[in-house]
């Protein structure tokens, strides 16, 4: 592993890769993507449980004990639960929206699906999109899935990330070329 990861990324994608590969062999990983992004949306809605569950003045058998209930009501698999627990008992929950988006993204490279950034200076219609990401999967070879955010400072024109490449078609990026042109000479 690289020396530049902070400690907290290198225990999040070492825990979220044991995770996906458990889930994997078990041949569970689509019900666990399923219930860890439930999960998730469940502790970006209430701050009161996300509070309760990554405190670490709280103590591990409450944590237990709500992580059981939540498991429960939520009907996760026993490997999901059990990971959770591990979490708790380790004392790494902590760290758990860091463990969540890297499982999120080791499903997402299994599907061979990309992620993009995409700023546009208007709001584009779900057919738009639709037909940018199908134009960009079939040049790149993957399915495209899109960040995608508005920027009304842009004046016109989109801005589009895609690892490290970036488009910038934006009027904005061009008025600022036209301006560092006209300061150079």
């Amino acid at each position: 592993m690289s020396t530049n990861k902070s400690f907290s990324t290198e225990t999040s994608e070492r825990y979220s890769r044991a995770l996906f590969e458990i889930a994997n062999e078990a041949k569970e990983l689509d019900k666990i993507e399923s219930d860890i992004k439930n999960f998730q949306t469940l502790l970006n809605s209430s701050s009161e449980i996300k509070n309760f569950i990554q405190n670490p003045t709280v103590g591990i058998n409450n944590q237990n004990k709500a992580v059981t209930i939540l498991s429960e009501k939520l009907d996760f698999t026993k490997i999901l639960k059990n990971f959770f627990l591990l979490l708790i008992e380790k004392r790494r929950i902590l760290f758990l929206n860091k463990i969540i988006e890297s499982f999120l993204k080791l499903c997402s490279k299994k599907r061979g699906e990309m992620k993009a950034s995409l700023i546009s200076s208007k709001k584009l219609t779900s057919s738009e999109l639709d037909k940018i990401s199908q134009e960009l999967s079939k040049s790149m070879g993957s399915t495209i899935k899109f960040d995608y955010k508005v920027d009304e400072k842009l004046i016109g024109g989109l801005k589009l990330q895609l690892g490290s490449f970036m488009v910038d078609t934006s009027i904005k990026n061009k008025l600022k070329k036209f301006e560092k042109a006209m300061l150079e000479s």
